[in-house]
């Protein structure tokens, strides 16, 4: 019987020479079983368990019946145990195993050590390992031409950190989404123009660089797959998008999202929503102003240079009021100000898709398609801490859209900015 694992031997006589930190382990195959040559039969006093590894893959071999003092199962189920020997005086831990195969082979080792019949345990033969079984799961591969792409070969599925850059793929290698473990994945400098839906089951992916591609969206369902728990870093810049979708809001956990030199005529509309986001950069668009939801953010550092942002002028405003309120406006401000939950249970999805994408006014309540819109200047230091100048003449500010849900709202704040700038 045989275990992959990362083991550390640990004297208990010297106890300097072995310690017990996190990381220290070696990776491993361990095996129940007898020498080659002996004689089976009789019970399992023949039985030896043997650590192979990269430096001695011929293996250390230790006597298992009536020579184990004591297991330690209370992390089993982590893939982590220790099995502590009489003699020598060790204690072999076991870590990094798969947790239903380490269940097994502890129980096998239990009966040899017990002295059950040999013929009764499921025993392996005692031969040096290969090295492919003991040398560490590749973690990393970086792959940079075309020429070096394999083509044949399977990535290993151990691998969490994938670039393959300048390759001139055109889509998203259907190997790649089977590599469960990836954390990072860049595929910058390719030809890709669309992404498929799948790459949402990378459950562990932080980090996604799709950096100088053919790209002219990004898929609304990916928004909602389970990157909306992982994705820190994207990195969609220099592509041809022209919006973002309403779901884009979802990928909560984003940190860092760079857009430049894309043809993006507006930023998400919810992208206050993104209350982890710490870096942003969207320079070289097509801004004409910023959405009213992007003075909530709190971030790091800014870049919006180079985009040609309107000049804003709060004394011409977009009146869009419809007197009296239809009963759908009033029906969705009632819901949108209560608080009543909402969803595709309960309402068709063509009006969730309406709430969804809801406008604030300035006193805090809710507008869908009557209201007031203005521009207005914002200073972006009020939401960076860092801010890249906007244009060459050295200015930090951008116009950014406001709504008003009533003529008294919008009155309101003209008599404070006539005030202001009287």
């Amino acid at each position: 019987m045989r275990l992959q694992c990362e083991v550390e031997v640990i004297s208990r006589l010297l106890p300097t020479c072995g310690l017990r930190g996190r990381g220290r382990g070696t990776r491993a195959l361990l095996s129940l079983g007898r020498p080659p040559g002996r004689a089976p039969g009789g019970g399992g006093g023949g039985v030896y368990l043997m650590v192979c590894t990269a430096r001695d893959r011929v293996g250390a071999r230790y006597k298992v019946q009536e020579n184990i003092e004591r297991f330690f199962t209370r992390f089993v189920e982590e893939g982590k145990a220790t099995v502590r020997l009489r003699e020598p005086a060790v204690d072999v831990c076991l870590s990094k195993a798969n947790a239903s195969n380490l269940k097994t082979f502890l129980s096998a080792v239990r009966l040899a050590h017990q002295g059950t019949d040999a013929a009764a345990l499921p025993l392996s033969a005692l031969v040096p390992a290969k090295t492919s079984e003991v040398e560490k799961p590749k973690a990393k591969m970086i792959i940079t031409s075309r020429r070096d792409y394999p083509l044949t070969k399977n990535f290993p599925y151990s691998l969490e950190h994938l670039q393959t850059s300048y390759c001139k793929l055109a889509r998203i290698d259907t190997r790649v989404l089977c590599l469960k473990k990836l954390r990072k994945l860049d595929l910058s400098h390719n030809h890709i123009k669309q992404l498929p839906a799948t790459i949402g089951d990378l459950v562990c992916l932080q980090e996604l660089n799709l950096h100088d591609n053919h790209l002219e969206s990004f898929s609304g369902a990916l928004c909602n797959s389970t990157l909306q728990k992982s994705l820190q870093f994207l990195d969609l810049s220099q592509n041809k998008i022209r919006a973002l979708p309403i779901q884009f809001c979802q990928l909560r956990e984003l940190v860092n999202l760079k857009l430049d030199d894309n043809e993006l005529i507006r930023l998400p509309f919810k992208i206050g929503q993104l209350d982890h986001l710490r870096f942003l950069s969207a320079a070289r668009n097509k801004l004409p102003f910023l959405p009213n939801d992007f003075r909530k953010l709190c971030l790091e550092n800014l870049d919006l240079f180079g985009n040609p942002f309107e000049q804003p002028n709060p004394l011409v405003p977009n009146v869009q009021l419809k007197i009296p309120l239809t009963l759908l406006e009033c029906a969705a401000r009632a819901t949108i100000n209560s608080r009543i939950p909402y969803g595709h249970h309960l309402l068709p999805s063509h009006l969730c898709e309406d709430l969804d994408v809801a406008k604030t006014c300035q006193c805090g309540g809710a507008c869908l398609s009557s209201f007031v819109q203005v521009t207005v200047t914002m200073n972006l230091h009020h939401v960076a801490h860092t801010v890249v100048l906007v244009d060459n003449m050295g200015g930090t500010e951008a116009p950014i859209i406001c709504y008003f849900c009533s003529l008294d709202c919008y009155s309101q704040f003209l008599d404070r900015y006539l005030q202001s700038n009287g």
